[in-house]
């Protein structure tokens, strides 16, 4: 407690006294022991009041031994089994925890890592990636306050997340990787990345692009074989040696049949090569008999245009011709969808067209759009009023259920350039997107479907949708949600059928079981999403006697079922709403790619590097007496002792209002029983 706080209960006790000899003694001719126990009483109520008002304190100080932090971090990758055994590892990581001299100096943690890092205490090597990056960076997260001595146990192959080689953990933190497997290099040769397109027309050539590798010393040669649903479709011959050690395979196949494909394309072996799972690979493609044609008319030029282009065409199956509002009647029958960009009055012709035609149509406005002659010439909506130009916001309804809209979002849109005007839509509709103006949700539809018997028609209330296009590209360094939403809105249009209410939505093809999902979207009689259905899917192998019926479940705006416990190969699948006379049926397949059999040698070098980077030292599995005796000795891992203040109340302010309010009783019953009051 400090002299200031004394003073202060000195001073408290003075004015207290005080008070009471004021209040009692002074020119007070009563006598007796009642006035010196009124007195007493009285003192004490003031000097508690006067104490809760200082609340002293005084400092209480906790000293402890603060220990560094030894954390085991185990590979779990499929790719230890060949490098190691789990009773090895869980050997090496028994003795580290019952050294007593680690103990001494250390709190010792253990992780197990794989597609993910998890506490744990067992070693299983079941995980079926490596991300090591996302392994220490979580560590390094975690661990931020104290040292830290980070033992890795790893072969140093990674198939997931950035390269770990770079990573730097913080000043306080070493890593200290433990080789685990044959560190030797062997020959080998391998099949790269295969590219091929996502859809294949029917009695077209597609291309297919490969890599050949090879590491070693020597010149080989080796046939590279490509296989389409087990039948050889093209064959090659390739030298390689240590300086040219890849080569490209290009090559053009003719799609001769309407389905899925799956490619295979094989090198053969070396002699004497160990690692032959490497020797393979396999991909898909579907092949289709028909192409979506899709006109864009516009008498300007626009980069919504390019980037309406390039949407719609990242689908093989989809094709975009730019026309002008002058074209003929027979250019624009060969459309299958139309997409008017800004019409004005030369428009007039184009939408004789699509009155007498009923082909479906996407409208999209903007700065140039003649408001007259749009409002004159169609019946489907109507804007009046100002039309000011303005910034408009997007905010996607999550109850929209005409297509799926799959992971799009539109949160952090740049804002598109729309009108202020009051839109009147005069047809059934359902909108995409509402209207936000400056911070403000507006009831006004920004994109919305139209419908009115078999013609279907879209309007986008606002100009540059690429600002939209490059957000997606911005935020996932990919196109592929924006481009998957354009292509759900062209298959929307061009189909005439009656909507469904059962909609699946799921790739046709899928790398490895990990990624197999199946999402289904289910509708009411009155098409508003229902989360209430009893939804099951039936799924039976083609390849194999698989066979089950699971629930989907409810996943937000949709259901979805994960199929990752599945075997590779090829299924049959019938998704049925219970107590309704709803099915859909379709057809996946899982590919045979494991990751982690890609290579059998354990990459030291890198994981040097990266102790080289972290002021850490690499160690080998058969030499676990250095690490331990390293860290037993290191200057740099010594227990440091703290000391914690505790401030603490002197007296609890719930024992003084006590004391005060017995006090000040007692005074009253005492002055009430002797008619003092």
């Amino acid at each position: 407690m400090d002299l200031r706080t004394v003073l202060l209960i000195v001073l408290a006790v003075a004015a207290a006294l005080a008070i009471v000899f004021f209040q009692y003694f002074y020119k007070n001719p009563r006598k007796g022991s009642l006035k010196i126990i009124l007195a007493a009483l009285r003192f004490v109520t003031l000097f508690c009041g006067l104490l809760l008002l200082i609340n002293p304190k005084f400092v209480n100080k906790d000293y402890f031994l603060e220990k560094a932090n030894l954390i085991l971090l185990v590979d779990n990758s499929t790719s230890m089994e060949d490098a190691s055994t789990t009773s090895e590892i869980s050997q090496a990581i028994a003795q580290i925890k019952a050294d007593d001299d680690l103990n001494e100096r250390f709190t010792i943690h253990q992780y197990g890592f794989g597609n993910t890092i998890a506490v744990t205490d067992s070693v299983s090597f079941n995980q079926g990636n490596t991300d090591v990056s996302n392994a220490l960076s979580t560590l390094n997260d975690v661990f931020v306050n104290g040292t830290n001595a980070l033992v890795m146990f790893s072969d140093g192959n990674q198939t997931l997340g950035r390269d770990y080689e770079y990573i730097s953990l913080n000043k306080n933190s070493t890593i200290n990787p433990v080789v685990v497997g044959d560190t030797a290099q062997y020959e080998d040769i391998s099949v790269g990345l295969i590219n091929v397109n996502k859809y294949a027309f029917l009695r077209n050539s597609f291309p297919i692009e490969t890599s050949v590798r090879y590491q070693g010393s020597r010149p080989v040669s080796s046939t590279v074989t490509i296989f389409i649903n087990g039948n050889r479709v093209h064959q090659e011959r390739v030298s390689l040696n240590s300086t040219k050690n890849s080569q490209t395979l290009n090559t053009l196949v003719e799609a001769q049949s309407v389905g899925i494909k799956t490619i295979k394309i094989e090198v053969g072996a070396l002699e004497n090569e160990r690692n032959t799972a490497n020797n393979s690979k396999e991909t898909a493609i579907e092949v289709i008999d028909e192409k979506t044609n899709v006109a864009i008319v516009s008498d300007m030029l626009h980069p919504d245009i390019g980037a309406l282009k390039k949407s719609i065409e990242s689908n093989e199956q989809r094709s975009v011709t730019l026309v002008k509002p002058n074209a003929s009647q027979s250019v624009l029958a060969e459309s299958d969808i139309i997409i008017l960009y800004q019409p004005n009055r030369n428009y007039r012709s184009v939408y004789e067209f699509l009155e007498n035609s009923g082909a479906n149509y996407f409208t999209i406005t903007g700065s140039k759009t003649d408001w007259n002659f749009l409002n004159r010439i169609q019946e489907s909506y109507t804007i009046t009023g100002s039309t000011q130009p303005e910034e408009i916001l997007p905010v996607l309804n999550n109850a929209f259920g005409l297509f799926g809209l799959g992971e799009f979002t539109v949160d952090g849109f740049p804002p598109l350039n729309g009108t202020l005007g009051d839109i009147q839509l005069n047809k059934d509709n359902e909108t995409v997107m509402f209207q936000q103006l400056q911070g403000v949700n507006l009831d006004k539809p920004l994109f919305t479907i139209l419908t009115e018997s078999n013609q279907k028609e879209a309007v986008l209330f606002g100009e540059n949708l690429w600002r939209w296009r490059a957000q997606v590209y911005r935020n996932d360094q990919s196109f592929q949600k924006f481009d998957d939403f354009m292509g759900s809105l062209m298959v929307y249009l061009g189909s005439n059928r009656q909507r469904s209410r059962l909609e699946l939505d799921y790739e046709l093809v899928f790398d490895n079981a990990s990624m197999a999902k199946i999402r289904a979207s289910y509708f009411d009689e009155s098409y508003q999403f229902d989360a209430d259905a009893n939804i099951s899917i039936a799924i039976k192998g083609k390849d194999n006697d698989f066979s089950r019926v699971s629930p989907i479940l409810l996943k937000g705006s949709f259901y979805e079922v994960d199929l990752s416990d599945l075997e590779a190969g090829e299924y049959n699948f019938t998704v049925t709403v219970q107590d309704e006379n709803l099915n859909r049926s379709g057809t996946f397949r899982i590919l045979d790619f494991n990751p982690e059999k890609q290579l059998v040698s354990a990459n030291y070098k890198k994981l040097g590097r990266l102790a080289a980077n972290n002021k850490g030292q690499l160690y080998f599995l058969d030499k676990l007496e250095d690490l331990r005796s390293d860290l037993s000795s290191s200057n740099e891992f010594l227990p440091v002792q703290k000391s914690r203040d505790n401030v603490v109340s002197l007296i609890d302010f719930r024992i003084l209002l006590g004391l005060m309010v017995l006090s000040l009783a007692a005074e009253w019953f005492i002055r009430k029983y002797n008619g003092l009051i």
